[in-house]
């Protein structure tokens, strides 16, 4: 079965930044935007770029992720030829663990799947990252430059680009040098962990690099170091559009608060690049006639009888009357009662804060995450 280029989602990460959101969920299906989940970015890009195949490689805490991107028909990945296909670490004889040791080596253990598709080119994504891509023009401008690899990559202010994979580039946006977060970064253009590669040639550098015992087996420690060594043709294709990295909880809460934006670049309403998910059950949201209500996003379901300035509301959030939220992203089916105030915070799924009782603070430098339920007044 011949396709042109397929996808693999790195989503194995486990996401420990994130703190109490992924003690028992995968990063990628942590909750954003309101009524999505991160994975929801990647896999509709790959519908939305016409790639039918779509392997998901998962390993910490992934039974929801496991069961929820296997649905395949969220992101019409489910007719015929076409699929979104869970694949978990192999057991492995010597293992202590039953993990993927790197990156690169979460593709080697499925060469096997990927072989049955027989892609010309294989796509690589962390499945980590809030954006909208054409995978599509990607491929066209690798195939333009006749390249062994791409790398997709986004500028970034040079105070920040110490913090990222650096490309180094000639005119011709060729690949020069690459740099793991440089102490001092020669250009600011970081890597996205969106790669496409010639499958042939990737594959005979994945076996090669399995049987390396000193490897890291690892895309950026090990597998673009040795291209670039070989002399092989990497190029750096710039995505200019919006695109966040939300490994933290300050980083989750920024990008929720973006969407407060109205002519913000991720726009979630454009019909002509749709992020799909799993459709919710609720309601229609319902505003009180007494409730005050200033810059905010508010889902389905969602019950507002009291103040709102400047926050996210996720579906099945309330609101109580004489509640004060501010400046904080509420997630799915949380609630803030009567009298509370809830500040520069992120409350996570199904929590409660108290009644009269107080989380955050407009002074904080860091967004609280409030992890489990807030007691309140007697």
């Amino acid at each position: 079965m011949q396709n042109d280029m397929m996808a693999m989602i790195l989503a194995g990460g486990r996401g420990s930044r994130l703190k109490a959101l992924t003690n028992k969920m995968a990063k990628p299906a942590v909750h954003f935007g309101g009524k999505y989940r991160i994975i929801d970015f990647p896999l509709s890009n790959c519908a939305n770029s016409g790639i039918d195949v779509v392997g998901v490689l998962t390993q910490y805490e992934s039974v929801l992720l496991n069961s929820y991107a296997a649905q395949g028909r969220l992101w019409g990945l489910d007719s015929k030829g076409s699929g979104v296909y869970i694949l978990p670490p192999r057991e492995k004889a010597d293992a202590n663990l039953d993990i993927y040791r790197g990156t690169a080596d979460a593709i080697s253990q499925n060469i096997d799947f990927i072989d049955s598709y027989e892609p010309e080119y294989l796509l690589i994504l962390s499945g980590d990252h809030i954006y909208k891509m054409d995978y599509a023009k990607m491929l066209a401008y690798h195939k333009e430059h006749k390249a062994d690899c791409t790398i997709a990559v986004i500028p970034v202010p040079i105070s920040e680009a110490s913090r990222f994979g650096i490309m180094n580039t000639d005119e011709e946006k060729r690949i020069v040098e690459f740099e793991e977060k440089p102490a001092q970064p020669k250009s600011n253009l970081a890597s996205m962990g969106i790669y496409i590669f010639n499958w042939k040639l990737l594959r005979r550098m994945l076996i090669a690099d399995m049987k390396d015992a000193d490897s890291s087996h690892d895309f950026g420690k090990d597998i673009i170091p040795t291209l670039l060594a070989d002399n092989r043709r990497l190029f750096a294709y710039e995505f200019t559009g919006y695109w966040k990295d939300v490994g933290t909880i300050d980083s989750l809460w920024e990008a929720n608060m973006d969407l407060l934006d109205e002519k913000n670049a991720l726009n979630l309403s454009d019909p002509t690049w749709r992020i799909y998910t799993q459709d919710v059950n609720a309601l229609p949201q319902y505003t009180s006639p007494d409730a005050e209500v200033d810059r905010a996003y508010i889902s389905e379901g969602c019950i507002v009888r009291g103040k709102v300035k400047n926050s996210v509301l996720f579906t099945n959030t309330t609101v109580e009357e004489g509640a004060s939220v501010i400046d904080t992203v509420l997630m799915p089916g949380s609630t803030v009662k009567s009298g509370a105030v809830v500040t520069r915070s992120l409350v996570a799924e199904d929590v409660t804060v108290g009644a009269g009782a107080t989380v955050g603070s407009k002074d904080s430098e860091n967004i609280e995450l409030v992890a489990k339920n807030v007691k309140g007044e007697e």
